[in-house]
């Protein structure tokens, strides 16, 4: 019996930064997860799109769509979905849709390693320490509220002064603004955890109107690290067995 094909479907843009972080990443869970038959889909703004993808997939093969996206919204709970349903279901693969990446406990050792790497002391006094979470920001409250929670969570296992989140678009209070109420409140040093998978447009928005605001580091976007290629892997399994407990 051959292999489940995993396609794993990432939002998109027109940097090729991004683009090239969603190639590294799948090589880096393909090291893994040997043999894994693992190809890659944009939403838009760079190709190949989900339907191409699929559409070049044997009719017999069973399928697994993942977003790679860290919050449930509008593309993994619309966009996505409904591109799915699309599809002539009579001569196409079996597909399973799986869940975003995050939220996903090992996703905090993600912002671990990157904020670490932009600045390596500042988990040497994590009291002394405020970090702003960045994320990208959704009209959808709920995922809105995913960042909070993780914000909490991630508070409570280092030791931060605070963790305070923010959002690029669509919600509030933005990245600078957070930065400038926490340095106004008191904090000795404000650092920016960037919340996104891959460089681009907001990444980039992110750290200059940080640095501006007054913040001691921001880290990159999560991109290629092993936690993250995990994290896809684990949501790839998660599927498997709930096919074995439905049988």
């Amino acid at each position: 019996m051959r292999e489940k094909i995993l396609v794993a479907v990432a939002h998109g843009s027109q940097d090729p930064r991004a683009s090239a972080t969603v190639t590294e990443l799948a090589a880096v869970a393909r090291e893994r997860s040997p043999g894994l038959d693992l190809r890659t889909a944009f939403l838009g703004h760079a190709p190949p799109s989900l339907p191409q993808v699929l559409g070049a997939i044997e009719a017999d093969r069973e399928v697994t769509v993942l977003p790679l996206l860290l919050t449930a919204a509008f593309h993994s709970k619309t966009d996505i979905p409904r591109m799915l349903a699309r599809m002539p279901q009579s001569r196409g693969p079996r597909v399973s849709y799986g869940a975003t990446l995050g939220p996903h406990p090992l996703l905090l050792g993600a912002l671990d390693r990157r904020l670490a790497e932009a600045d390596p002391g500042a988990h040497a006094n994590p009291g002394g320490t405020a970090v702003v979470l960045a994320s990208a920001g959704s009209s959808d409250p709920e995922a809105n509220a995913t960042i909070a929670r993780l914000a909490a969570q991630w508070q409570a296992r280092a030791g931060w002064r605070t963790v305070r989140p923010a959002y690029a678009s669509a919600a509030g209070p933005a990245p600078a603004t957070a930065v400038t109420d926490l340095l106004r409140d008191g904090a000795p040093r404000v650092v920016v955890a960037t919340y996104l998978l891959a460089p681009g447009l907001f990444a980039d928005r992110i750290r200059q109107a940080a640095l501006a605001a007054g913040a001691a580091a921001v880290s990159p976007a999560l991109g290629a690290c092993a936690e993250v290629a995990d994290v896809l892997l684990d949501r790839f399994a998660e599927i498997g067995s709930r096919r074995r407990t439905a049988a």
